[in-house]
C-alpha cells in the first residue's frame, strides 16, 4: 500500500560539503512511498562474481572489496552495495552485498542499474567538449551567445558566465535544487534554471568554485540549441551508443521507473525512522545535473574510454583534466576540471571520476591512467561521515589492488 508522505529529500550530486551533508536537504518534496515499519537493514548478506572467470571468494574469506562492501551493509545500515573493478588488464570482476529488496528478501541483481546523479554531469561535459572540437561551440564564449538574454537576476548576467564557467562550477550561479519547492512532478529544465534566476549569485564569475546544478541545466540548454535536438538523443548517439554502453539512458519524460533488474533504493528521514523505498520517482528535477540510469560496470567502461581518448581528441581532453581545488566538497586533494574530478589514491597517482548523489543511491568511483576503474555503487544516501569514509574506502581497496 502506498501512502502519500512529505520527505526532505537531499538534492542531486555532492555540492554541500561532505563533511556537513548530514544537515537537511535542499528540496522538500512530497513523494509515493512504500512503508518498510520497523524493518531494518539485514546483516551483510553478500555474494560474489567475476565477468572475466570463475573466480569467487577464497577459502580463507572475502577479498577487500567484499570486506568493504560487507561493512558498509553491516556498520552503516546500507540495505545493499555493488561494485564492478576493472583491472589494468581489462579483467572485471562485481560484487555485491545486502539485499535488494527489503521487502520480499530478494538478492542484489549483480551490476544492477542505480540512478546516478551526477554522473550525468560527466556525460553532458562530454558533449558539450565534442561540439567544441567540431568549432561549433567555444568554451570561452558567453552563455548569451548562445541563450540571448536568458540569463539575467541579482547580480547574473549571461553575457559575463563563460561555457567553461559552467563546466567548471566557477559561474556563481545559484544552485536550483537548494530552493526546490514541496512538489514531486514533471519539472521543465526552463523551470529549474527559473527556480535558480529567483535567488542573487553566490559570487562573481570566475572569482571562485562552487558546486551547482544550475550550471549543468544551462550546459543542457545550450547543447540543445546549438545541436536543435534533445540532450538526451545527443547523449545517447555521441556517448552511449558510440562506446557500447547498453545498461546506460538517460530516462524519458514522466519515467519515473527503472528499466532493468535493479536494487531497490531507499530514504530514511533520521537515524531511528524507517528506510522507505523511493526507487520510483521522477527524475526529471535533475536532469542534466543528474537524471541519467547506469551500471557500476558501463560507468567504468565509459570513464575509462574517456581517459583512453575514445571520446575526445587530445586538446579537449588535456582541456577537461584542468582542474581547481574543490576539497569543500569533494574531500582533501580533490581537484575540479570540466565535469571530471581527480582524487589522490593512498598508493599513488590519480583516479578521475566523478560520483553522484539521488534519492535511493549513491556512487563514488574512478579510472586511472593505467586502465584501473572501479565503481561502487548504495542504495541509500548517505548523511554520516563515517558511511561517506566507508564508500570512498571501499573505492580506493579497489583501485589499489
Amino acid at each position: 500500500m502506498r501512502a502519500r508522505t512529505r520527505q526532505r529529500l537531499r538534492s542531486v550530486g555532492r555540492q554541500q560539503d561532505p563533511r556537513r551533508r548530514a544537515r537537511p536537504a535542499a528540496a522538500a518534496m512530497a513523494i509515493g512511498v512504500m512503508t518498510l515499519g520497523a524493518l531494518a537493514p539485514p546483516a551483510a548478506a553478500s555474494s560474489f562474481s567475476s565477468a572475466s572467470s570463475s573466480a569467487s571468494a577464497s577459502a580463507a574469506g572475502p577479498d577487500a572489496v567484499q570486506q568493504s562492501l560487507n561493512t558498509l551493509v553491516r556498520d552503516d545500515g546500507i540495505p545493499a552495495a555493488l561494485a564492478s573493478v576493472q583491472d589494468r588488464d581489462g579483467r572485471t570482476r562485481t560484487y555485491t552485498a545486502g539485499l535488494g529488496d527489503l521487502a520480499t528478501g530478494a538478492p542484489v541483481p549483480v551490476d544492477g542499474q542505480v540512478r546516478i546523479g551526477s554522473n550525468t554531469k560527466t556525460f553532458v561535459a562530454v558533449v558539450v567538449l565534442q561540439l567544441v572540437a567540431e568549432r561549433r561551440m567555444d568554451l570561452d564564449a558567453t552563455v548569451d551567445t548562445y541563450l540571448p538574454g536568458l540569463v539575467r537576476g541579482e547580480g547574473i548576467d549571461g553575457r559575463r558566465i563563460t561555457v567553461r564557467q559552467l563546466l567548471q562550477h566557477t559561474s556563481g550561479l545559484p544552485n536550483y535544487s537548494n530552493h526546490l519547492g514541496v512538489d514531486v512532478r514533471y519539472y521543465t529544465p526552463h523551470e529549474l534554471l527559473a527556480t535558480a534566476l529567483r535567488h542573487p549569485a553566490d559570487f562573481a564569475p570566475g572569482t571562485r568554485w562552487k558546486y551547482s546544478n544550475t550550471n549543468y541545466v544551462l550546459a543542457g540548454l545550450i547543447v540543445q540549441k546549438v545541436t536543435g535536438r534533445p540532450l538526451a538523443e545527443q547523449i545517447d548517439r555521441r556517448i552511449i551508443k558510440r562506446i557500447g554502453l547498453r545498461h546506460t539512458y538517460f530516462p524519458a519524460p514522466g519515467d519515473a521507473s527503472i528499466r532493468e533488474p535493479h536494487p531497490h533504493g531507499y530514504y530514511q528521514e533520521s537515524a531511528d525512522a524507517p528506510l522507505r523505498d523511493i526507487t520510483e520517482i521522477d527524475p526529471s528535477w535533475g536532469w542534466a545535473a543528474g537524471q541519467m540510469i547506469s551500471t557500476s560496470s558501463d560507468l567504468n567502461r565509459f570513464f575509462s574510454a574517456l581517459l583512453a581518448g575514445r571520446l575526445l581528441p587530445a586538446a579537449q581532453l588535456a582541456q577537461m583534466r584542468s582542474t581547481v581545488p574543490a576539497e569543500a566538497t569533494f574531500g582533501p586533494g580533490a581537484r575540479y576540471g570540466l565535469g571530471l574530478v581527480s582524487r589522490p589514491l593512498p598508493c599513488g597517482g590519480l583516479s578521475w571520476g566523478h560520483g553522484g548523489s539521488f534519492p535511493g543511491y549513491e556512487t563514488r568511483g574512478g579510472a586511472t591512467d593505467d586502465g584501473r576503474a572501479t565503481n561502487v555503487a548504495v542504495t541509500m544516501q548517505l548523511t554520516d561521515e563515517a558511511g561517506r569514509m566507508n564508500l570512498d574506502r571501499a573505492v580506493d581497496t579497489a583501485l589499489c589492488r
